[in-house]
């Protein structure tokens, strides 16, 4: 069951994921399965690759920085202040700008915790080979369409 709750800035769990961490705001249980909504601090350049979350819609809105979307083959730029929504089932990634930047992800239905603590625990496990990360995807509903970038984890 739901329950009411209040976080107060830097709140919430962090997750250690190398080169940047996100922050669980609120979780499966938080909500009762409704949604999920992290925090990210990423840095300039840091993307992961184009992909499809076959169970549930995603949506970001940008706090500080710039992004890069790629949407079905379409690029668009995404300063701070732009919302973002991709329904389940469409292919989508994006790119960090120039500069480190800062987004909230809402996933609804809830989604994609676990994937994130698996791949934290892969990082720093050093099991990060594409086939390693192909393989968290799929456990959390989520295929991968296109090659791991450079630097994703």
């Amino acid at each position: 069951m739901s329950h009411a709750f209040v976080l107060g800035p830097g709140g919430g769990r962090s997750i250690d994921l190398g080169g940047f961490r996100m922050s669980v705001k609120a979780s499966r249980e938080d909500t009762s399965g409704s949604f999920t909504l992290l925090e990210a601090d990423e840095p300039a350049g840091f993307g992961p690759p184009l992909h499809i979350h076959r169970d549930a819609a995603e949506a970001f809105y940008v706090l500080e920085g710039e992004y890069l979307l790629f949407i079905e083959g379409r690029e668009h730029p995404c300063p701070a202040g732009s919302f973002i929504f991709i329904p389940a089932g469409i292919e989508h990634g994006f790119r960090v700008g120039g500069v480190p930047s800062r987004k909230l992800n809402l996933y609804a239905p809830a989604a994609m915790v676990g994937y994130f603590d698996d791949l934290s625990a892969a990082i720093k496990s050093g099991r990060v080979e594409a086939d390693a990360l192909s393989a968290i995807a799929l456990r959390y509903g989520m295929d991968v369409r296109g090659s791991v970038p450079e630097g994703y984890a």
